[in-house]
């Protein structure tokens, strides 16, 4: 799979990111077949960050293993965790979500293909 591929794979997962759920990059990295590409799903989210079409993917809704917003650098101001409380995330610590809570696992995407 080359990188084009891969990257909208990642965009179409983190799509279905239900509201008031949060996944992991491992978790979607696995879920694409890709067992150790979390860093490649960071890297996806980041191209997609910064170009125009990031209000149209919940990237927001993507954290590391342990809970942790390690992508909120790409967001303005506190714009990660804001939108995440207004979906009802709780978090354990300030820039830790409640994982066991909130997670999602992209497993439970119906496969239409």
């Amino acid at each position: 799979m080359n990188q084009k591929d891969f990257y909208s794979k990642v965009y179409k997962v983190v799509a279905t990111i239900p509201q008031g759920k949060v996944t992991t990059y491992g978790a979607i990295a696995g879920y694409l077949g890709v067992k150790s590409g979390a860093r490649m799903v960071g890297y996806a989210l980041n191209q997609l960050i910064s170009s125009s079409g990031k209000k149209n993917y919940p990237a927001h809704r993507v954290v590391n293993r342990l809970g942790q917003l390690t992508g909120r650098g790409y967001f303005p101001d506190d714009t990660m965790r804001e939108r995440l409380e207004q979906e009802g995330v709780i978090f354990t610590e300030e820039y830790t979500v409640d994982i066991q809570n909130h997670f999602w696992d992209p497993s439970e995407i119906e496969n239409d293909d």
